[in-house]
C-alpha cells in the first residue's frame, strides 16, 4: 500500500492540474523539512510554487501569442537619450491600470526614437499583469481588414481584433490610407472604444492625421475616440539607429557627396535658375525633402501632395 502512495499522490496532483507541485514534490518537501515548516506553512510554500509555475507558463504562452517583433523591456530603454520622455509617466503606464480601464496610449515621434521599443516593453508589462496582448503593424491591420471586407468576413475580423485586452498598432503614418481603408480602421477603433485598450505608435503628429487617412472627417472621428480616454507621449529626439553612425562619422560621409553635388551647377544661358547635374531635383519639392531629412513618411506625403 505504501509503495502505491507516491503514484496515487502524483495522479491526484495531475487531476487537480497541480503539475508544478507534482514535478517538484520531493525537492519541495525536503526544503520544507530543512526550514522546519509546519503543515500550514508547507502548504503555503507548495501553493506559492504552483502559482509561480502557472504564471511562468502563462507569460511564456501569452508572449508567443502577442507576436512581438523582438524582445524589449523598460530596463533596456535609455531615458537619458530621450529627455522629452517623462520616465515617471512611462512607469505609471507599466502598471497597466490604463489597460484595465480600456484607455489608449499614443506614442508619437520621428523614426528611430524608441516608439516601438516602448510599445513592446509596455506590452510585456501588460502580459505580466495578466492581460492578453496582440502586436500588429498598421499596414497589416489595414490589409487584413480590407481582405476580410472583400470576402464578406469583416465582422469576424473585427471580432478577432476586439479580443485582446491590449491591441498594439505599430507604425501608423508611414503609408497613407485609401479612403475605404480609413473607414475600416475607424470601425476597428469604434469596436474597441471604452472596451479594449489601444497602444498606437506613429511618426506623424496628430495634426497630420487628416493627410494620413485621406479624410479629415474620418481622422477627427478616430482621434475623438482615441483621445477621449488617452495618454499622448510625444518623443522629440535623435534616432537611436543613427547614433553610433554619427559618432563614427559615417552619416557625415554619406551626406558629404550630396552637399558637394548641390554646389556643382550648370547655368542655362537664358535662365537665372541653376540646373542640377545628373537629373537631380530642384525647386520646392527638393528643398522640402532636404529640410525634412527625407523621412519615408514625409516623402510619401510630399509625393502624394
Amino acid at each position: 500500500m505504501r509503495a502505491a502512495v507516491p503514484d496515487r499522490l502524483s495522479d491526484m496532483l495531475t487531476r487537480l492540474k497541480l503539475t508544478g507541485i507534482r514535478d517538484q514534490l520531493d525537492g519541495l518537501l525536503d526544503e520544507a523539512g530543512r526550514q522546519e515548516l509546519n503543515l500550514r506553512e508547507t502548504l503555503v510554500m507548495l501553493c506559492e510554487r504552483e502559482i509561480a509555475r502557472k504564471d511562468e507558463r502563462r507569460i511564456e504562452m501569452t508572449l508567443k501569442l502577442a507576436r512581438f517583433p523582438f524582445v524589449r523591456d523598460l530596463s533596456g530603454f535609455d531615458f537619458a537619450a530621450q529627455p522629452s520622455i517623462d520616465p515617471k509617466q512611462v512607469r505609471e503606464l507599466a502598471g497597466a491600470r490604463w489597460i484595465a480601464n480600456g484607455e489608449n496610449v499614443l506614442l508619437l515621434g520621428p523614426p528611430g526614437v524608441g516608439k516601438t521599443h516602448l510599445a513592446v516593453a509596455l506590452g510585456r508589462e501588460a502580459i505580466i499583469a495578466g492581460h492578453s496582448v496582440q502586436f500588429v503593424a498598421a499596414t497589416a491591420v489595414v490589409a487584413q481588414l480590407a481582405k476580410s471586407y472583400s470576402e464578406g468576413r469583416l465582422e469576424e475580423r473585427l471580432a478577432q481584433f476586439a479580443k485582446p485586452k491590449l491591441l498594439i498598432i505599430d507604425e501608423l503614418g508611414y503609408l497613407l490610407f485609401e479612403p475605404n481603408a480609413a473607414h475600416l480602421f475607424f470601425q476597428l477603433v469604434s469596436r474597441r472604444y471604452e472596451k479594449g485598450a489601444i497602444l498606437l505608435t506613429s511618426n506623424r503628429s496628430i495634426g497630420e492625421w487628416g493627410t494620413v487617412f485621406g479624410d479629415p472627417v474620418v481622422a477627427t472621428a478616430i482621434l475623438d475616440r482615441l483621445l477621449h480616454h488617452g495618454h499622448v507621449i510625444t518623443i522629440r529626439g535623435n534616432s537611436y539607429r543613427l547614433k553610433e553612425k554619427r559618432r563614427s562619422g559615417l552619416c557625415k560621409s554619406l551626406l558629404q557627396p550630396k552637399q558637394s553635388r548641390r554646389k556643382k551647377h550648370e547655368r542655362c544661358p537664358n535662365h537665372r535658375k541653376p540646373l542640377a547635374r545628373n537629373g537631380a531635383m530642384d525647386g520646392p519639392l527638393a528643398r522640402g525633402l532636404l529640410h525634412t531629412g527625407n523621412t519615408r513618411g514625409q516623402f510619401l506625403m510630399s509625393s502624394r501632395g
